[in-house]
């Protein structure tokens, strides 16, 4: 286990023994000093093997914090990675692995980006596709991302950074070497002072960068600096000043988009600058929220029938992985996901949603689970066909769909015979 900083920063790592009942009270003991010796928020927990029995013992301590599962894919090709051994050059491999867990919790993105995205193990036909282009098109999913997201100026590492529109990776290096130089940027203008990052890379990636709580308000949004002498007139016309102006749904309300366009400035960029400021720096992510699943932890505590909760793992053409909370995936087919007829998975669900599940059949020898969302979900009303001239409508024969198998043939001999 291993404690980390606000920033996450590595301050302290141990070793304990959970398994071993002659080892749990000094584990207990151990926990707890960390606790309250690094006044620790929250705890991260690996999803892979025994992360469910670790989960366990932690909620048994009844620390008052969250405690989280956190998806280790790709953690243990992190740690045995170049950028894990310039990192953590003094450390092994499974301190790196811990480390990149527990910052997973605090910035996904920023963690991941450190990974190759195939590593990551979502999707299908990975190795049937022309790599060259894959990689291409993988990279500019995580550079839309970053962007979207926004960096913070002061804390992001060079992998993050070198993923911003007009950085790459020897300008991300030399950001973080004049950061260490400065003691950290106090507004974007300090950016021209880096080595090699002239105006033309400036102008592409100072609107994604952030600056919290530095000289300029609106170095902590996602205004470009382009747009600041805008901002301030639109502030002097209202009579209030940019920070009165930031965060007043009422004020910003009385802006004139038609009185600020100009040929360089349409009217969608006044109104995304207007947006921006009701929330300057919004990160569009939602908060991670701790998810309880329910009490079973190995393929053995399954049954057949069970209703249970689970969160989306992987999606594919042919159905959901969807993760119950034991070591193996279980899969929803296509045709048990939604009650209405749908060719691809991806038209209802997305990747980590949380699910209700009912388990269809377990098959121990090879490890599968097969599992249900629509069976959880009450079947929309079926209309009745209008009657045909005049006739009244047939009484309503019985449903077939949903049933199990030899129920439907019953049902079937007894209407047509053998």
């Amino acid at each position: 286990m291993v404690c980390l900083d606000e920033k996450g920063e590595l301050k302290k790592t141990d070793l304990v023994y959970i398994h071993e009942k002659n080892r749990l009270i000094d584990a207990e003991h151990k926990v707890r000093t960390l606790v309250q010796q690094y006044n620790i928020q929250a705890i991260a927990v690996g999803d892979g093997t025994a992360g469910r029995e670790t989960e366990q013992f932690i909620k048994k301590l009844d620390l008052k914090l969250p405690v989280f599962l956190v998806n280790e894919d790709g953690a243990s090709i992190y740690s045995a990675s170049e950028t894990a051994r310039e990192e953590f050059p003094d450390e092994d491999i499974t301190v790196r692995g811990s480390v990149s867990i527990g910052r997973r919790l605090m910035d996904p993105l920023a963690e991941l980006v450190k990974i190759d995205p195939k590593s990551i193990g979502v999707g299908q036909y990975q190795h049937d596709v022309n790599q060259v282009r894959l990689k291409e098109k993988l990279d500019q999913t995580v550079i839309s991302c970053v962007n979207m997201v926004g960096v913070n100026l002061n804390t992001a590492s060079k992998h993050l950074l070198s993923y911003v529109s007009g950085i790459g990776p020897s300008i991300a290096d030399n950001i973080v070497k004049y950061r260490s130089e400065i003691g950290g940027f106090t507004s974007r203008k300090q950016l021209m002072q880096v080595p090699r990052l002239g105006s033309k890379a400036y102008e592409q990636c100072a609107g994604f960068l952030r600056v919290k709580e530095g000289e300029n308000l609106l170095d902590g949004s996602a205004v470009h600096p382009e747009s600041y002498a805008l901002v301030q007139q639109m502030a002097k016309d209202l009579g209030a000043d940019v920070g009165q102006l930031i965060g007043n749904e009422e004020l910003l309300k009385q802006i004139d988009v038609r009185k600020y366009i100009t040929e360089e400035v349409g009217a969608h960029t006044i109104q995304d600058i207007i947006n921006e400021l009701k929330k300057p720096g919004l990160d569009p992510r939602s908060e991670a929220q701790a998810f309880e699943f329910a009490n079973i932890y190995s393929i053995e505590d399954v049954a057949v029938g069970m209703i249970v909760p689970g969160i989306v793992t992987n999606l594919t053409r042919f159905g959901a992985f969807v993760d119950i909370g034991v070591k193996q995936d279980g899969l929803v087919h296509v045709s048990e996901v939604a009650n209405k007829y749908i060719t691809d998975p991806n038209e209802v669900l997305k990747l980590n949603d949380k699910v209700m599940v009912k388990v269809l059949e377990v098959d121990m020898n090879r490890k599968r689970i097969a599992l249900s969302i629509k069976q959880t979900q009450e079947a929309p009303a079926r209309q009745p066909r209008p009657a045909k001239g005049g006739h009244q409508p047939k009484a309503k024969e019985k449903d077939m769909s949903g049933m199990n198998m030899n129920d439907a043939l019953s049902l079937l001999k007894k209407k047509f015979g053998k």
